[in-house]
């Protein structure tokens, strides 16, 4: 019984153990699964792939398939989008407007016309600016260029047409694609499997008419900085006032590794074509020692009475690259009583509904949304007025620096904490009240001595 009692023992610990062991990597399973496709500042934040059939065809259907994109400070700049599926069945595309298939694949089975794409597993991409107009549909022909929705919901927007055949002539008989991917333009963009939802309704351009699509299914992907890159794509410098010393971005703070660069007084920059992008997009990098194509410096520039004042400079250090419509998010508990931003435009960001902490920046359109390649003029500046709340302002232990900063949806390394700078133990000002203090103190304790003995 003694043994029997011992062993129930042993069993009951192993089997908890094992429990434990278990809960432990669920969670770890968890916690990364929600990392890779989770933004704490745009928790809502995706881009949806709408698939809307507008008519059925003698051996399959036309759709529309419209791209929004719902992140509110991530874009997808040039080269632009690339997007690819594998097709249910042994569909074809017979033709398209408003992009096209970057392969045909083998189409030697068809005797008559040729279709646009016979691959299993096409690869799309948005027409360049300027195609003729039968080419085009509302939305297209941006070269894959799609903005933020929080910087121009106008322009999150892409759209295509696509005649797909051997599919099937009925909502019972089509089969979705699946496996989508996306590239924006780089990697980093995980989609889920397509699902059919209520189908899409339109007005006509008087809005006295409402029609419908006769099937809509959507795909939804979400980014992970994590899978689109193991470095971080920029860092975080700062300096203020009442420190002389300036604290820059930690030594290879990108990645240090297996990357080329060029000085900044290098001959090399006088060669024909070396700002021109490769075709991999790959930077070409001014030598720095954090190796970051991008920098953000905050400056704590003045204090007054009732405001404070911040600068902010980004500075560009890829010889191939302008960033066009360039997004600086920035969390700080100030913001929520932000007075004027220079230069910059700003939209509030309420990612956790009440607390207003988080601002996105970005450049005034024709004047400053365009940041230059490395150089001279590769960089762009602004300043914030704030007013100070007495129960929460202070210079002491950095909290006049940012939380959390982001560059085109990517957020950059920061420095250490305890490298911040730091008030000084005492300014001059408050050493020479001291002394003068101290050389008073016998003549004011005389004084006092001199009055109780009346």
């Amino acid at each position: 019984m003694a043994m029997n009692a011992k062993d129930e023992q042993m069993r009951w610990r192993c089997s908890l153990r094992t429990s434990n062991y278990l809960l432990s990597l669920l969670v770890i399973v968890l916690m990364f699964s929600v990392a890779e496709a989770y933004d704490p500042l745009d928790p809502t934040g995706n881009i949806t792939i709408k698939w809307d059939v507008i008519s059925w065809t003698a051996d399959g259907y036309v759709a529309v398939v419209t791209m929004n994109n719902f992140q509110m400070y991530r874009h997808i700049m040039s080269p632009g989008w690339t997007l690819g599926w594998t097709w249910a069945k042994k569909e074809v595309i017979w033709s398209m407007v408003g992009a096209q298939a970057t392969e045909q694949g083998d189409c030697s089975k068809f005797k008559g016309g040729s279709p646009h794409c016979c691959k299993k597993t096409p690869t799309i991409l948005d027409m360049l600016p300027g195609v003729p107009y039968n080419q085009q549909i509302a939305n297209c022909c941006k070269g894959g260029v799609v903005a933020s929705y929080g910087q121009d919901p106008a322009a999150a927007v892409s759209s295509f047409q696509v005649s797909v055949g051997l599919s099937g002539t009925s909502n019972k008989t089509v089969k979705l694609p699946q496996n989508f991917t996306l590239l924006g333009p780089g990697p980093g963009y995980t989609c889920g499997p397509a699902k059919i939802v209520p189908p899409t309704t339109f007005f006509t351009p008087d809005h006295r008419r409402k029609t419908q699509a006769l099937m809509t299914w959507n795909v939804t992907c979400t980014y992970s900085q994590f899978l689109a890159s193991k470095h971080p794509s920029c860092c975080v410098s700062f300096s203020s006032f009442y420190n002389d010393t300036i604290i820059p971005c930690s030594s290879c703070a990108c990645g240090c590794e297996t990357k080329t660069c060029i000085k900044s007084n290098s001959n090399q920059l006088n060669s024909p074509g070396i700002n021109t992008p490769k075709k991999d997009n790959s930077p070409l990098l001014q030598c720095t020692h954090h190796m970051c194509p991008i920098r953000i410096h905050w400056h704590v520039k003045l204090n007054y009475k009732d405001y404070w004042r911040a600068k902010i400079a980004i500075t560009n250090f890829n010889y191939r690259l302008n960033y066009t419509q360039w997004t600086l998010v920035v969390q700080h508990p100030n913001l929520d009583n932000i007075t004027e931003v220079f230069s910059f435009d700003y939209k509030p960001l309420l990612p956790y509904g009440n607390i207003n902490d988080t601002g996105m920046l970005y450049g005034m359109k024709f004047y400053n949304d365009l940041l230059m390649q490395a150089g001279a003029y590769g960089n762009v500046q602004s300043e914030l007025l704030l007013r100070k709340d007495e129960r929460t302002f202070t210079f002491k232990n950095g909290w006049a620096f940012p939380r959390k900063v982001y560059f085109n949806g990517d957020e950059c390394k920061l420095p250490p904490p305890d490298a911040y700078p730091h008030l000084p133990n005492s300014s001059p000002v408050t050493a020479q009240l001291a002394d003068l203090q101290h050389q008073l103190a016998p003549a004011v304790l005389a004084l006092l001595l001199i009055f109780l003995s009346w």
